[in-house]
């Protein structure tokens, strides 16, 4: 029996752009944080959440990152940003912040909730929800960049590809799906296996749908209007081979876009392996890749400038 119109317009949920904004927490010296802002609800579904971590006092509308979790699209959350970094006090986020960026660490279905490609429309929302919302929360978004690491890295390069950005930081995330399983180590990787990441991913065993792997690959979305891409991947990772990596740089070059590829000699996924010294590095790095870019008139990245 269909409700009344004035009950189902009491009960509709209200758009993600017109909710109030979380509370301000303030975690770390010089830092605010808005905890939980809802920006997107996916019918029959968890709202989806993004963190936002700000400079406590920003003297103009700030650049923005859009962070990107790990966890092999299945596990993972918005507050990780890896293993190696869950020590760290002030946390990355709130360093990012202190060093005057905006950081948007996003929540995205995860594959046991939808398929691809379900968590590139979740990262591309958020992108809109905080457009809509820019004025309001001090953001330039002009001079966004996407940030991820492993399955976030393989999300934020597609962001990246496929929207509008100032560039990319791609760590140790697979590029192209229908190459995986060849690059591995022999014996380790069955694409006809339906429970692999990747599979669980397209929602089909890699063997078997490789126009779906295809479609979720990176390296496919690459046009000459790419932006300028930092990749770091391990030279030891046992789990993404450095040659995923190695992939979307030369597609990016062919294609003409600025790309600065480094391997991370000994360093495993996640960064195992690797000295603190050597994890500190991979993100100072990377911040100021970051840096570059947002304090860079928009002509310099164009492609013709590349």
């Amino acid at each position: 029996m269909p409700l009344p119109p004035e009950l189902a317009a009491l009960l509709a949920a209200p758009a993600p752009a017109h909710l109030p904004l979380p509370p301000a927490a303030h975690p770390s010296p010089g830092t605010r944080l808005l905890r939980g802002a809802v920006y997107s609800a996916p019918e029959g579904m968890r709202p989806l959440e993004l963190d936002l971590w700000l400079p406590d006092e920003p003297q103009a509308p700030l650049p923005l990152i859009v962070y990107i979790h790990g966890g092999g699209w299945r596990t993972g959350t918005r507050t990780d940003m890896g293993p190696r970094f869950r020590h760290w006090r002030p946390s990355p986020f709130a360093r990012l912040a202190q060093a005057g960026f905006a950081v948007a660490s996003l929540d995205y279905r995860l594959t046991g909730e939808a398929i691809y490609p379900a968590q590139l429309d979740d990262v591309t929302t958020a992108t809109a929800w905080l457009n809509s919302r820019a004025d309001e929360l001090g953001l330039d978004t002009g001079r966004t960049v996407t940030w991820g690491e492993s399955a976030g890295a393989h999300l934020a390069a597609l962001l990246a590809l496929t929207t509008h950005v100032r560039g990319c930081i791609a760590w140790y995330g697979p590029t192209d799906l229908t190459t995986l399983p060849a690059q591995s180590r022999p014996g380790t990787y069955d694409s006809s296996d339906p429970t692999t990441r990747e599979a669980l991913l397209i929602g089909a065993p890699l063997a078997t749908a490789p126009d779906r792997a295809r479609a979720a690959s990176p390296v496919t979305h690459v046009t000459t209007d790419a932006p300028p891409f930092l990749i770091l991947h391990g030279t030891d990772d046992s789990l993404i081979p450095p040659a995923q990596g190695e992939q979307l740089a030369i597609a990016l070059r062919q294609a003409g876009a600025h790309v600065d590829f480094r391997h991370v000699p000994g360093a495993d996924h996640a960064w195992a392996g690797l000295s603190n010294v050597d994890v500190e590095q991979c993100f100072t790095t990377s911040l100021d890749f970051a840096r570059t870019l947002t304090t860079t008139p928009p002509a310099l990245t164009s492609p013709e400038k590349r």
